[in-house]
C-alpha cells in the first residue's frame, strides 16, 4: 500500500511529479492555486511547447553546480521523455533537434498529463494557495491553505518562480523553503531582453537583424550566441539575447560593468565587409558613407552605424563598428517578462533524489532549484527530470515508517 504524497504546484513538474508518484503506488494530491493547472506551460514556445532537444550537453545549463543537473537528466533523460509522452498518445517533431508535438499547441501535451493524472486517481485542488506547511505530532507533513490543512507523508515543492505574467507566478517558494529552514537563492529573471544605452540605439527602433550578440563582463568574453535580433531604442532581444541575459543580470546584480557587443554582418568577416565598402568607391565615385551601406544593412541599422561612426567614417570604421558595435546594458526588462529564473533551493541543500538533506521526505523540483536552462527546450526538460525524480522518491519515502528522522530539526522555522 502506497503513502500519502502532496504537490505544491500544478505546473510541468509538478504535474509529471504527480504521475511519477502515482504510477508508484502512491496517494497524490496536488494543490494548485490557479483556476486550472498548468497556466505557463500553456505559455511555453509560444504556445507550441518546446518538449526538449535531443543536444543535452551539460553547456546548455547554469547551475552553481554544473554536475547536478546531468545527474538528475541521467535519470530521466530525453529518450526516456519522449517515450513518456509517446505512452500516453503525444505525436511529435524534430525542428533540428528541438521537440514540439506535432500539433504545435501545448494544450495537446497539458490535456494529455491531465487525462493521465486523471487515470492514475490524483487529486488536483484548484485554486487552494498554500499558507504555510509544517509537520504534525505524527510526524506527517501538515499543509494549510485558506480552505484546509492537508497531510501527507511526503511532500513535493513544485511552486516555480516569479518568471512569467502568468497569473500565480511568485516567489512563494522562500516563504515554503522558510518554514524549513532550507536555503534558498534570491531570484534573478533570465531569458529576457536586456536594456541597453548607446549611440545609435535610437535610431535602430523597430529592426530585425541576423547577428552575433557577445557578453563582455567588466571586459571579458562571458557569453555569445547569434541569431535573429529584435531591437528597440532601449532594449536588444531575441533567442542569442536570452541566451546571454542570465548571466548579463547576475552580474549587474554584483555592480560588475556589462557590455554587449553586436556583428551585425556575422556571415562575413570584417576584412570583407571593408573589401566591399571599398570596390563600392572605386566603382561608384563620390559616393556617400549612407550609399556605402545600401543593401548590406536594413536602413534604420545603416543609419544607427553612421551615427555611431559619423557621417565621413572611412570604410575601414566603419568595418569595424560594424562587427563590434558596443552598447552598454543597463539592465533588464521586467521579471514578469522573462521564460525563467535563476536562484531557488541551493543544489548542495538537495541530494540526487531532489529531497532535502535537513528534512526527510520533502523534496524540490522544476524552478524551485537553483539552475536553469538555455531556450530550446531545455527548461522543460529539467521540469520532466526533476519532476519524475522528485516524484519517484517522494513516493518511495511516504511509504517509510518513520516519517521523522533525526535530520528534522526545524520547529524553530514552523509557521
Amino acid at each position: 500500500m502506497g503513502g500519502q504524497v502532496l504537490i505544491i504546484g500544478g505546473g510541468a513538474s509538478g504535474l509529471m511529479a504527480a504521475i511519477t508518484a502515482a504510477r508508484n503506488g502512491a496517494a497524490v494530491t496536488v494543490l494548485e492555486q490557479n483556476d486550472r493547472p498548468g497556466r505557463k506551460l500553456l505559455a511555453t514556445g509560444n504556445g507550441r511547447c518546446n518538449l526538449t532537444n535531443f543536444d543535452m550537453s551539460s553547456s546548455h545549463y547554469h547551475c552553481p553546480d554544473p554536475s547536478f543537473p546531468g545527474k538528475i537528466i541521467d535519470c530521466f533523460s530525453e529518450k526516456k521523455t519522449l517515450d513518456f509522452f509517446h505512452s500516453i498518445g503525444l505525436l511529435t517533431k524534430d525542428r533540428n533537434g528541438w521537440v514540439y508535438p506535432v500539433t504545435d499547441q501545448s494544450l495537446s501535451v497539458l490535456n494529455l498529463l491531465l487525462m493521465t493524472a486523471r487515470r492514475l486517481g490524483v487529486k488536483i485542488k484548484t485554486n487552494e494557495r498554500v499558507i504555510s506547511a509544517g509537520k504534525d505530532s505524527a510526524g506527517m507533513y501538515a499543509v494549510k491553505t485558506g480552505t484546509w490543512t492537508y497531510h501527507a507523508g511526503s511532500l513535493v515543492v513544485a511552486c516555480g518562480s516569479p518568471a512569467s505574467e502568468v497569473r500565480g507566478s511568485s516567489d512563494d517558494l522562500t516563504v515554503f523553503a522558510g518554514c524549513f529552514g532550507i536555503p534558498v537563492s534570491g531570484f534573478l529573471p533570465s531569458l529576457l531582453p536586456l536594456r541597453v544605452k548607446g549611440r545609435g540605439t535610437k535610431t535602430w527602433n523597430g529592426t530585425r537583424v541576423h547577428a552575433k550578440v557577445t557578453l563582455l563582463i567588466d571586459g571579458s568574453k562571458a557569453a555569445s550566441d547569434t541569431g535573429e535580433l529584435q531591437l528597440t531604442q532601449d532594449t536588444v532581444s531575441g533567442i542569442p539575447v536570452f541566451q546571454i541575459s542570465g548571466a548579463a543580470v547576475a552580474a549587474l546584480k554584483k555592480g560588475r560593468d556589462v557590455t554587449a557587443v553586436l556583428d551585425l554582418m556575422p556571415e562575413m568577416t570584417e576584412d570583407d565587409v571593408r573589401g566591399e565598402l571599398e570596390r563600392r568607391i572605386k566603382a561608384f565615385p563620390g559616393i556617400t558613407a549612407s550609399e556605402m551601406l545600401t543593401g548590406l544593412l536594413p536602413d534604420r541599422l545603416a543609419a544607427a552605424v553612421l551615427e555611431a561612426a559619423g557621417r565621413n567614417a572611412s570604410p575601414a570604421v566603419l568595418a569595424s563598428l560594424i562587427h563590434h558595435f558596443a552598447v552598454n546594458v543597463t539592465g533588464s526588462a521586467s521579471v514578469k517578462q522573462a521564460q525563467t529564473c535563476s536562484g531557488g533551493v541551493r543544489t548542495d541543500a538537495l541530494t540526487e533524489h531532489l529531497e532535502s538533506r535537513r528534512v526527510s521526505g520533502l523534496f524540490f523540483c522544476g524552478e524551485t532549484v537553483d539552475l536553469y536552462g538555455d531556450c530550446g527546450g531545455y527548461n522543460l526538460q529539467w521540469a520532466w527530470s526533476s519532476g519524475y525524480v522528485a516524484g519517484l522518491y517522494a513516493a518511495q519515502s511516504a511509504r517509510r515508517p518513520d516519517r521523522s528522522s533525526g535530520r528534522d530539526d526545524f520547529s524553530d522555522n514552523r509557521r
